[in-house]
């Protein structure tokens, strides 16, 4: 067989199915326009069902949901932002601030520690710290009577 009359033979088949189709064609053509009409109209009383529903879902979201996400959002981009600086420098300070009044406070309870009990000798006449030698001995003043006394002892 030639390649031309397998064309023809396949073309009259399908001319042949297409002649014993057309009146089963025919009988469901008013069906479908009847089922496309009946499925619109389902379509329509689906989404007029659904319309409120789904505004009332979307309002409860809107009031309950939406603000969490809103706020997480919110805080993840302040932490992206890099133009915001960091606030991670109060702890530093304010701990800085502690210990220098805590120096403070000791350095001032040592310095008024070591003052003199006796208050009560006027500034600028005379120290009422007694005078020492140069080697860390206390000296007296002449005429006292404990010059011999204070005097190293030398064998």
């Amino acid at each position: 067989m030639s390649p031309k009359n397998r064309t023809d033979t396949v073309r009259d088949g399908a001319r042949q199915a297409a002649a014993q189709l057309r009146p089963a064609a025919e009988r469901a053509k008013p069906i479908a326009r009847s089922t496309g009409q009946v499925a619109r109209r389902q379509l329509f009383r689906t989404r007029a069902w659904a319309a409120p529903r789904v505004e009332h879902s979307g309002q409860v979201l809107q009031d309950t949901v939406a603000p969490k996400v809103s706020a997480m959002m919110s805080e993840a981009a302040r932490r992206l932002d890099p133009a915001q600086p960091r606030r991670n420098w109060r702890k530093p300070v304010g701990l800085l601030a502690t210990l220098t009044a805590a120096g403070g406070a000791v350095a001032a309870f040592i310095r008024n520690r070591s003052k003199p009990a006796d208050s009560s000798a006027p500034t600028g006449t005379a120290d009422a710290r007694p005078a020492t030698m140069g080697n860390g001995q206390p000296t007296t003043p002449p005429g006292t009577g404990q010059e011999a006394d204070s005097q190293p002892h030398s064998s």
